[in-house]
């Protein structure tokens, strides 16, 4: 596990591959330019989540300027056609419902991102319902949804340059892939994080969205899932997180799927 005072802006040799703990703001701000191939994230949702070391619950202006701060440090990461896909909800709450997945694209076309669709993943659970609103009557009933957004926004161009020899995606994944309502359940592992990516999202993602030997981003990336899933897929990957605890967590994931891959061969 690396912090920001053991990277240096030229060795891009030295960001590869790593769990790195600290603001992902600031990580980003030093990181070189024109680096990153994809970026797979899922911020936090600013609904009350017990994280390590995050107030999930900032007044919705306060976290929607973290999330614009966040994406333009993201652009200025990203090769001219890279991309990057934002897993969010429709909607998060602060006194009233507030439509997070429509001010996160408007943030993102404000500061020149192309978008390139929305993929709806379908989670196919609903929590243990705590609130029906007004029941068994119109006067005032509450929705739940059972599905959240992956956001897809390119850099500068829809076309991301690569190497044909480095495409792995099958026919049939490229199909399946292509329709964008995903059925994947949530995932339940590992421990140790409350919201941790389902690995079948984040290879969906990669394998669609990327060739084999590009560096795969998580700017928030809690158990690590964005970094076990490029090693599994011939990817690089950076991993930043500002919990030492995600981080450990993280490390020692992905070092046992690395231990794994390589004790295989």
């Amino acid at each position: 596990m690396l912090t920001i005072d053991d990277l240096h802006f030229d060795d891009k040799s030295a960001w590869v591959n790593k769990v790195i703990c600290g603001d992902c703001i600031e990580v980003m701000q030093k990181m070189p330019k024109n680096f990153i191939h994809l970026i797979i994230t899922s911020p936090p949702y600013n609904v009350g989540i017990a994280y390590d070391n995050h107030n999930d619950l900032l007044p919705y202006k306060e976290y929607l300027d973290f999330l614009e701060t966040a994406w333009r440090a993201c652009y200025d990461v990203l090769v001219p056609g890279g991309r990057i896909c934002i897993n969010v909800p429709s909607v998060t709450a602060d006194g009233e419902y507030q439509p997070l997945f429509c001010d996160v694209i408007n943030q993102m076309r404000k500061m020149g991102y192309i978008m390139r669709g929305d993929i709806l993943w379908y989670k196919q659970s609903i929590s243990k319902r705590t609130a029906w609103g007004s029941w068994k009557s119109p006067s005032n009933p509450y929705v739940v949804q059972p599905y959240e957004f992956i956001l897809v926004f390119s850099k500068q161009s829809r076309k991301l340059e690569g190497d044909k020899d480095k495409i792995d995606i099958t026919k049939q994944e490229f199909i399946e892939y292509s329709n964008s309502f995903w059925n994947i359940k949530p995932q339940t592992q590992p421990k140790g994080h409350p919201v941790p990516f389902p690995e079948e999202l984040v290879y969906r993602l990669i394998k669609f969205y990327s060739y084999q030997e590009n560096i795969v981003l998580d700017p928030f990336a809690g158990s690590g899932t964005v970094g076990i899933v490029a090693l599994k897929t011939n990817r690089k990957f950076i991993c930043i997180d500002k919990s030492q605890e995600y981080c450990k967590l993280a490390e020692n994931y992905i070092n046992q799927c690395s231990f794994n891959l390589f004790s295989n061969v």
